[in-house]
């Protein structure tokens, strides 16, 4: 017999999995609304494809993030972006170096690990 019927309309419902880095505060005051928007012309501009300038843009929005804590400080080559180290002295991103906090946290998370 048919569960179409039956309670629940013989659905199997999944447990959902929670993301793989975990969760991160969304930006409700748009401290970071440029650099988003920046991608998304980019990456219209590119047809859908993923460019090196896209890439950049891409960096600088999660440095921006860092540093504002809406997300875990990580070396870039982590979040996929290659060698560029987020907690380096010398790192820029973007024309852009990197805040003081974020290194900090960095230093701080490598000592612990």
């Amino acid at each position: 017999m048919s569960q179409f019927g039956g309670p629940g309309g013989g659905r199997n419902f999944s447990k959902p999995t929670p993301p793989q880095r975990g969760s991160f505060p969304l930006d409700h005051d748009a401290v970071c609304a440029s650099k988003m928007k920046d991608y998304l012309t980019c990456i219209r501009a590119h047809r859908g494809m993923n460019d090196e300038a896209c890439r950049q843009i891409s960096k600088g929005y999660l440095v921006c993030r860092m540093e504002n804590n809406l997300m875990a400080p990580d070396e870039m080559r982590n979040l996929g972006y290659g060698e560029g180290v987020v907690g380096s002295a010398a790192s820029v991103v973007d024309g852009v170096g990197v805040g003081s906090g974020v290194k900090a946290a960095v230093a701080d998370r490598r000592r612990e690990g």
